[in-house]
């Protein structure tokens, strides 16, 4: 048996993370590995050198691997690199900043929020004047891609107004390391933490953390839990050479350096970027040429994820509408926006244009069509173009 005998997936996930998958990753877990076996370390010191060289070109750098889904990563971050004196400020736009808010003040760190609604991006005015007026904040936070929405945040303007002030500055890259160019220290991050199934397309595991060498070095006997302990966690892997303090994944590791060896096999960052962006305007022209508006204008999309607002038919049921389009192999996100009501379908992973145009097919075919008989109904096609579509 080798990869190509793997059973084939039952749906393709267009989603923000777990995402699908190839064959030859989901292949690389099919062997055990010891945590203490210098194979295996040398394996997680070749991962952390290739993060660093994906982040940033500059030097002075170093990565951390994390057990556990990204938000461990974000609250591995929040609750090492804080001080007591420090106070945090969070621009929030959605589910995930606002996630990092609850994080800090289930902690107990100072944090104070700027919100600026799930439909916009962060007031830099606003950033700006709080940083004037409040000099005790010492860090602030941002997500890069709010999957909340799909929003892209403007991480490079929101990193030269930090930079200014001389505040620590953390880039919840989650949704978008890997499948975005972006350069760390042209951004001024001072940490950057991503997921191992996102946009390097592995598999749910590990969280990492990219960070500038000499500010993680400050956060020795600062973190508010055992097993979050960032600076522990990366004097582990600095003075073992790839050992990680408690019990690691190492299936997910494995994959996960196998799915990095495929990001350069593409072509790196910039490639991925330009598929998933043809995976993007592709999925929003065909949704819109079906009657499905995006909820946010063009300018603010990112290539990750989409949110779609429900079409405005009263007949309109997302429950039925998601279990025909997983019946026709496709599985997509019920929405996250507060107030209205959207779904969102993602672009990333092992997903090409190809597989977009079957989505749009299946979507169309998972509309109703009223077919000129009175109380005759039909499921159809274009042909039925001369009739009124509505949902059932």
């Amino acid at each position: 048996m080798n990869a190509s005998d793997m059973p084939k997936n039952p749906y393709l996930l267009l989603t923000p993370g777990p995402l699908t998958t190839t064959a030859s990753v989901k292949w690389a877990m099919m062997q055990d590995w010891c945590t203490w076996d210098d194979d295996y370390k040398q394996i997680v010191q070749d991962i952390r050198s290739e993060l660093v060289s994906l982040a940033t070109s500059q030097s002075g750098y170093t990565a951390v691997l994390m057990q556990g889904s990204g938000t461990f990563g974000v609250e591995s971050v929040l609750t090492s690199a804080v001080p007591q004196n420090g106070k945090l400020l969070v621009l929030a736009n959605g589910v995930y900043g606002r996630r990092m808010v609850h994080i800090a003040r289930k902690a107990g760190i100072r944090c104070c929020v700027s919100d600026s609604g799930e439909t916009k991006p962060p007031d830099l005015d606003r950033l700006k004047s709080m940083l004037t007026i409040e000099p005790s904040i010492s860090h602030v936070a941002v997500v890069h891609c709010e999957t909340t929405t799909g929003m892209l945040n403007p991480i490079l303007e929101i990193g030269n107004i930090v930079n200014a002030f001389r505040k620590v500055f953390i880039v919840d890259a989650m949704s978008s390391f890997g499948g975005i160019p972006l350069d760390m220290a042209q951004i001024h991050a001072d940490y950057l933490i991503s997921s191992a199934n996102k946009c390097i397309q592995g598999v749910p595991g590990f969280s990492f953390i990219i960070a500038r060498e000499d500010e993680l070095r400050e956060t020795r006997d600062r973190a508010k839990s055992l097993s979050l302990d960032l600076f522990d966690q990366w004097e582990a892997m600095e003075n073992d050479h790839g050992k990680w303090r408690f019990t690691s994944p190492t299936h997910v590791v494995r994959a996960f350096a196998q799915a990095l060896a495929e990001l350069k096999e593409e072509g790196g960052i910039e490639a991925r970027y330009h598929r998933y962006a043809k995976n993007q305007l592709l999925l929003v022209s065909g949704m819109k040429a079906l009657g499905f508006q995006p909820l946010l204008p063009e300018p603010l999309h990112s290539p990750i994820i989409t949110a779609f607002r429900y079409p405005n038919h009263p007949g309109f049921d997302f429950g039925l509408f998601y279990r025909l389009l997983k019946q026709r192999g496709f599985v997509i996100y019920p929405g996250k926006v507060t107030d209205i009501d959207t779904f969102r379908i993602g672009s990333i992973g092992d997903v090409h244009e190809q597989d977009i145009s079957r989505l749009l097919q299946a979507v169309e075919r998972s509309m109703y069509w009223r077919v000129g008989i009175p109380g005759g109904w039909e499921q159809g096609l274009s042909k039925h173009r001369y009739n009124e579509r509505v949902w059932i």
